[in-house]
């Protein structure tokens, strides 16, 4: 793909993440997940909508993949949202 599709670049807009995780537990489980990512700088979670989104600001880049592996063994996905130019 691309550098822009297949990472979270370095900033603070971040890259937006919905996840299945609905209790305030189980976002804190993948919140905590998502932190173990070396590069990881910040994780801001809006619960306002649903699927919750998740936003995660980098200090290096960091391929989406890792993320996602990060948190499937909670039991829960990330997923990144959006196309190239989300902001």
């Amino acid at each position: 793909m691309s550098l822009l599709s297949d990472n979270v670049i370095p900033g603070n807009h971040g890259k937006v993440f919905t996840t299945n995780a609905k209790e305030q537990v189980e976002v804190a489980k993948v919140v905590e997940a998502i932190l173990t990512v070396n590069g990881i700088k910040d994780v801001l979670v809006n619960t306002d909508v649903f699927p919750a989104e998740i936003t995660i600001q980098t200090t290096e880049i960091v391929e989406i993949e890792k993320v996602e592996n990060a948190v499937k063994p909670t039991g829960f996905h990330a997923i990144p949202k959006g196309g190239l130019f989300q902001l």
